[in-house]
C-alpha cells in the first residue's frame, strides 16, 4: 500500500487541489450562499449545463457543445498549422544562414511585438469576415512562438559538433539535417507547444468576427444573454481541449526526440 502511495502521491496531490477548489466553490455558492448565482453558478449547475450542452442542447447559442468544439478546432488548428509551417522553417533558416538572417530578421523583429489581436482590422479588410480571417488571426498568434524557438534551438547547436561533422566531410545540408535540427528538436517542440497555447488563447477573439458557432462564439452569446453557467462551461472546455492537444504534442515530442538521439 505504501509503495502504491509513493508511486501515485504526486497525482493524488494534483487531484486534491481540484477537490479543494470544488469544495470552496460549493461552500461559497450552494453551501453558505455568499455569492449570487448570477455572478457565480454552483459546481452542480455547471455540471448540469455541461451535460445539457454535451447531449445536444443548443440554448443560448444555437449549437451543441460538440458542434462548437469542432468549429473551434477547425479555426484553431488551421491557423496553427499555417503558423507552424511558416514559422519553423523561417526560424531555422534565419539561424542557419547569415545572409537570410540579415534579410528576414529585421522584418520579423518588427512584427514580433505586435499582438495577434492587433491584426483583426487588417484581417477583416484583407480577408473579409469568414473562415480565412479567423485563421489569419490564429496564424499570427502561433507564428511568433514557432519562429523564435526554432531560431533559438538552431543557434544553441554545439559548435564542437558542427566542427566534427565538417572534419568528417559533412556538407552544409548534412550538418543542418543530421546535427543542427536533431539537436534543436526539444526547443522546436517547445515552440510548437507555446504556439498551440497562443493559438488557443486567440481563439475567442478570432470567433468574434461574425461567427455562428464555436466556443468563443458560445461565450460571447452567453455573456450577452446573462448565462454565466454557459460561459464557465465554454472556458473549462477550452482549457480541457487545450490540455488534451498539449498532451498529444508532449507524446510526439518524446517520440521524435528519442528517435533523433
Amino acid at each position: 500500500m505504501r509503495k502504491l502511495f509513493q508511486k501515485y502521491k504526486y497525482r493524488l496531490i494534483s487531484v486534491c487541489s481540484f477537490l479543494v477548489v470544488l469544495l470552496i466553490w460549493h461552500l461559497v455558492t450552494d453551501g453558505f450562499h455568499l455569492v449570487s448565482a448570477v455572478m457565480l453558478p454552483s459546481p452542480a449547475k455547471i455540471l448540469n449545463t455541461f451535460w445539457y450542452k454535451l447531449t445536444g442542447g443548443t440554448v443560448p447559442d444555437g449549437s451543441s457543445l460538440l458542434e462548437n468544439i469542432w468549429s473551434s478546432l477547425k479555426i484553431a488548428l488551421g491557423g496553427y498549422a499555417v503558423g507552424v509551417l511558416v514559422g519553423v522553417p523561417l526560424g531555422i533558416g534565419m539561424a542557419w544562414n547569415k545572409r537570410f538572417e540579415l534579410f528576414a530578421k529585421p522584418l520579423f523583429d518588427i512584427i514580433r511585438p505586435v499582438p495577434a489581436l492587433a491584426w483583426i482590422p487588417l484581417m477583416i479588410l484583407w480577408l473579409g469576415i469568414g473562415y480565412a480571417s479567423k485563421v489569419g488571426i490564429i496564424f499570427f498568434a502561433a507564428f511568433i512562438s514557432a519562429t523564435v524557438n526554432s531560431y533559438t534551438g538552431i543557434r544553441r547547436t554545439s559548435q564542437v559538433h558542427l566542427w566534427v561533422g565538417k572534419t568528417f566531410g559533412a556538407t552544409n545540408r548534412q550538418m543542418l539535417f543530421k546535427i543542427a535540427i536533431p539537436t534543436a528538436l526539444p526547443m522546436i517542440f517547445t515552440g510548437l507547444r507555446l504556439a498551440l497555447g497562443s493559438a488557443w488563447v486567440a481563439l475567442v477573439a478570432a470567433e468574434m468576427l461574425a461567427a455562428t458557432s464555436g466556443l468563443g462564439y458560445m461565450i460571447q452569446i452567453s455573456r450577452m444573454m446573462g448565462r454565466p453557467d454557459v460561459i464557465i462551461v465554454g472556458m473549462l472546455t477550452i482549457g480541457f481541449v487545450g490540455l488534451l492537444l498539449n498532451t498529444v504534442l508532449e507524446k510526439l515530442q518524446k517520440k521524435f526526440v528519442r528517435r533523433a538521439r
